[in-house]
């Protein structure tokens, strides 16, 4: 809608993971160096967690896409997880491009070691990415924790990156857990960005999106981190909608009062966790 008024090519604040806008971050910057070494030094497993809109998916994406230039590696994607999971064996299978079809657990099991041993033959060692992995239980997490017991002499066929938020943790600090635990040579909790970050996140997806990093200003750009304390996606969202009120009003730069314009009507409606100041108006200005 506004793109062509401001200059982009794209939207620059788009909800959908997008590796070709990845701000590394203090923070992203470790944790997908943390990610890259566990993948090209097979250790087994890695977690990483975030709060939700942190931009863990966005760093998965990244990696994906590293992975397509190297051919010593397989990646195994699992991002549909839910509460109601159950086994891991038919998803991880699925994901590996396994038909699961009827086939028991054993018969299952063994498609998947046949599977893993071939790559392996093959020159390619198969990772295992499991997104949103706090829906997992204690119960699938131990199946992940058998299925990394298979080697071929040292090398290890399957690794496992698990990625997901805080209550993750939860469950792994449980008694029952603690073996499962003790597997995690790699774990990395990915806090927010700083102010500074904010404003630099900002300007850099304006800038790869094909438009000016000024068109919102630096004073709204403040507001933004006020709020939403440096989260991804909720600067994301704050930005996107103040552009739309900003080519509404026919302004070519994205100033104080449609920021917040826009965190008003956002903090009205009560669905966006933002942060409240004492001074946070109660209802939303009326356009």
């Amino acid at each position: 809608m506004y793109e062509q008024f401001y200059g982009l090519r794209e939207r620059p604040f788009a909800l959908t993971p997008d590796a070709a806008f990845l701000f590394l971050g203090r923070q992203h910057r470790h944790a997908l160096t943390m990610l890259e070494y566990a993948v090209m030094h097979a250790v087994g497993f890695a977690l990483i967690s975030g709060e939700i809109g942190s931009g863990k998916t966005t760093l998965i994406r990244q990696i994906l896409k590293s992975a397509e230039q190297d051919k010593g590696i397989s990646i195994t994607l699992v991002s549909n997880t839910n509460r109601s999971f159950g086994s891991m064996l038919p998803w991880i299978a699925h994901a590996a491009g396994l038909d699961p079809g009827s086939r028991s657990g054993a018969h299952l099991y063994d498609a998947l070691l046949t599977h893993l041993a071939q790559e392996h033959v093959n020159g390619r060692r198969v990772v295992l990415i499991v997104d949103e992995a706090q829906n997992l239980g204690p119960k699938t997490l131990e199946e992940l924790r058998v299925l990394s017991n298979v080697n071929a002499d040292k090398r290890m066929l399957l690794q496992t990156i698990l990625v997901g938020q805080p209550e993750l943790r939860e469950t792994l600090r449980r008694a029952d857990m603690r073996q499962f635990a003790q597997r995690i040579a790699i774990d990395y909790h990915l806090g927010n960005l700083s102010a500074e970050e904010t404003w630099a996140y900002i300007r850099h997806r304006l800038r790869v999106a094909g438009g000016s990093p000024e068109i919102i200003e630096s004073s709204a750009v403040e507001l933004v981190h006020a709020r939403t304390g440096g989260v991804p996606r909720l600067i994301n969202i704050l930005c996107d909608t103040a552009l739309v009120y900003g080519f509404a009003d026919q302004k070519r730069r994205v100033g104080t009062d449609i920021m917040e314009q826009v965190i008003a009507e956002r903090l009205a409606s009560g669905l966006l966790p933002l942060i409240e100041t004492q001074h946070s108006p109660a209802r939303a200005t009326a356009r």
